[in-house]
Formats: C-alpha cells, sequence, structure tokens
C-alpha cells in the first residue's frame, strides 16, 4: 500500500483549518497529520514529525507566514503552499513568497461557498499532490495519481477545423506560453532574456484573480519587454508579453492581419481558470503555422493537448526538460503526446525561440 502525503495545515483561523481538513483528508492519497493555528505550534509538531507538505497562511499572531518561510526552506526545507486571501496587499506578500521558496499560491477557501468547494475540492488535492513531487524536498514522492474527468477546450472554443488554418505567410510570430507551479521563476528567466523587438507574446500561468497583475508589474520591472496583465481586446505586438489575468480564459483572436486577445469567463478547463490548453488551442486557429509555442513546468496535464494541436497546425513547439522543471507534469504529458518538437532546459528556450523568429 502507497505511503499516504502527510499534511500540516497551519492557519489562525479554525473555520479555514476545519475546511481545509475536510478537503485534503477526503483524498485517499492525503493525510492530515496535524493542524496549528500559528507557526509556534507548527514548529512544535514538526519538531515530532516532519510533514512531507505545510499549506501556510500569511498573516498570523507571533510570527508571519514569510518569516516563518524563510526559517523553513534555511533550516529544513519542506514543500510549502501558500494559501492566502490575496488581497491587492495580500498578492505582493504572495508573490515575495514565491521567491523565499513557497511551491504555489492558491486563493484561500471562502467558507460555506458551495462554488468553491466543487470547482477548488480536486484542486486543492492536486495541488498538495504536485507539491509533494517538487524537488525542495529531501524524499520525492514517486506515484502516479489518478485524474479524475474533467472539462477540455470544447467547453470554451470548438476545436477548428482544417479550413480555418490556411494562414498566409504575412502575418506576424505570436509566441504562446503554459506554465503552472514553478513557472513564477520559469517565466522570468525567459522574459528576461527576450529582446525589446521579439514578436508579442501570450501567456497563460495559473494563478488566482489579484495575483497575476502584481505579478505581471513585477516582471514589467525587471524585463526589456513591456509585460502587463491582458485585458479584453489588447492587442498582440512586438515587445510585448501579455499575461491572463486569474480567473478569466484567454484566447488569441485575429481580425485581418492583427491579433488581439478575448478574456472571457466560463468553466474550468483542466480544473484550471485560465486553461493553457484554451489559449494553445485559439492559437493553433489563428495563428497556425506563425506560431510558437512553449509548455514549461507545471502539474497535472493542462496545455499537453493545446500543443499538439498547435504542431499539427504547422506551429514549432519546445516542452521544458524534466531536469529544470520544478514540477515535471505538464511538459511531461505533452512530450508523450508528440507535442514538441524539442524538449529543452530552462535556460536553452528562450536561445531557441529567438533563433526560429529570425
Amino acid at each position: 500500500m502507497a505511503t499516504k502525503i502527510k499534511v500540516l495545515i497551519v492557519d489562525d483561523s479554525a473555520v479555514v483549518r476545519q475546511t481545509l481538513q475536510s478537503i485534503l483528508s477526503s483524498d485517499p492519497e492525503i493525510e492530515v497529520m496535524g493542524t496549528a493555528s500559528d507557526p509556534f505550534f507548527a514548529a512544535k509538531k514538526i519538531a515530532q514529525e516532519v510533514p512531507d507538505v505545510i499549506t501556510l497562511d500569511v498573516e498570523m499572531p507571533r510570527m508571519d507566514g514569510l518569516t516563518f518561510l524563510k526559517k523553513i526552506m534555511s533550516q529544513h526545507p519542506i514543500p510549502v503552499i501558500i494559501i492566502s486571501s490575496l488581497t491587492t496587499k495580500g498578492s505582493q506578500t504572495a508573490l515575495r513568497a514565491l521567491e523565499y521558496g513557497a511551491v504555489e499560491v492558491v486563493a484561500k477557501p471562502q467558507v460555506n461557498t458551495q462554488k468553491f468547494i466543487e470547482e477548488s475540492h480536486i484542486y486543492l488535492c492536486d495541488v498538495v499532490k504536485a507539491a509533494a513531487m517538487a524537488k525542495v524536498r529531501r524524499k520525492i514522492v514517486t506515484q502516479d495519481f489518478p485524474v479524475e474527468p474533467k472539462y477540455s477546450a470544447d467547453a470554451i472554443l470548438p476545436k477548428y477545423a482544417s479550413s480555418d488554418l490556411k494562414m498566409s505567410g504575412s502575418f506576424a510570430p505570436v509566441i504562446a506560453l503554459g506554465a503552472s507551479t514553478g513557472g513564477t521563476e520559469a517565466l522570468r528567466v525567459f522574459l528576461q532574456s527576450m529582446p525589446k523587438d521579439s514578436p508579442g507574446i501570450i501567456i497563460v500561468q495559473h494563478m488566482p484573480e489579484k495575483f497575476t497583475k502584481s505579478f505581471a508589474d513585477r516582471l514589467n520591472e525587471l524585463c526589456d519587454i513591456f509585460v502587463k496583465e491582458a485585458e479584453n481586446g489588447d492587442a498582440v505586438v512586438n515587445g510585448q508579453a501579455l499575461i491572463a489575468p486569474g480567473n478569466h480564459h484567454m484566447l488569441l483572436k485575429r481580425s485581418g492581419s492583427k491579433y488581439y486577445v478575448e478574456i472571457k469567463d466560463g468553466p474550468l478547463v483542466n480544473r484550471h481558470r485560465p486553461s493553457v490548453d484554451v489559449l494553445f488551442r485559439s492559437t493553433a486557429r489563428y495563428a497556425g503555422r506563425n506560431a510558437i509555442g512553449i509548455i514549461m513546468t507545471g502539474m497535472g496535464d493542462d496545455g499537453a493537448r493545446g500543443l499538439l494541436e498547435m504542431k499539427e497546425a504547422g506551429a514549432q513547439t519546445i516542452a521544458q526538460d524534466e531536469k529544470s522543471c520544478i514540477v515535471f507534469g505538464m511538459p511531461n504529458e505533452a512530450i508523450k503526446l508528440g507535442a514538441a518538437d524539442k524538449i529543452l532546459s530552462l535556460e536553452q528556450i528562450a536561445t531557441q525561440t529567438i533563433t526560429w523568429v529570425k
């Protein structure tokens, strides 16, 4: 019998602790080994038994979550998932948490909200499983976990017909990129390597609402190209990267020879909104062989089928290699489908993209 993933929940709200414990304990692969109302109680529990994963709030009494996170990562690295309400102020705090070594950031459950339970129950369990496999821990869980039925990109955009793909060579190139767990750092490395005259870049990074804007603003400070959270109707132009806003799907569209993005609501696709598959399918349909598709580190398989559709439409495609991934989920699924023309390290991806564009 496989060993269960041991989780320690740290949050000052008793209701949140109870809700998270109920959600995670319902998964047969996960065991909630304990809960703690603040980092001091958490430290005592860790001294008795080391968890495989910690879920951690940011604002707590006696010691804040970021301080505790820094202590964990410097003394005894354990995969940590930040669970925050992600207010405007909290978004910056959560971004800092990723820099300190947190594996993932997810929105804090809104207790008694049926929609959250329905949409995020499986997602929260999947995040814990992905975190347990992250390379910050000393012992990696290697077992495969079953994937429950889920919506495909068909729920947002029907698959194109071959007649939709008659593209002329006069259209500008477009770079479509998808990432999840570990993607914040991977995107920084990629975007900092892109020159000011790079083709328009459209990105889906799995993030909660309100977090994507601060993430885009931070990247804009670090990169030569202009980076912003996408708004409905934004043009896709050279020297600019658009990041899909959290809790909304982003699609590439075309008007004449000009590209733009559509931001829309809709059901979770592959348990995500935004979904990489939705972005990649729309890119295959409207950019075809004028596109470059890149899938980076992340749990699950969102984007794998979409990358294959891009390749079948004539696009050039890249998957990040296992060694440079935090979680080799999404790229691995794309590779198994034969969707990647090249499998490259994080450092090689930008170089190859620039070479293709030239």
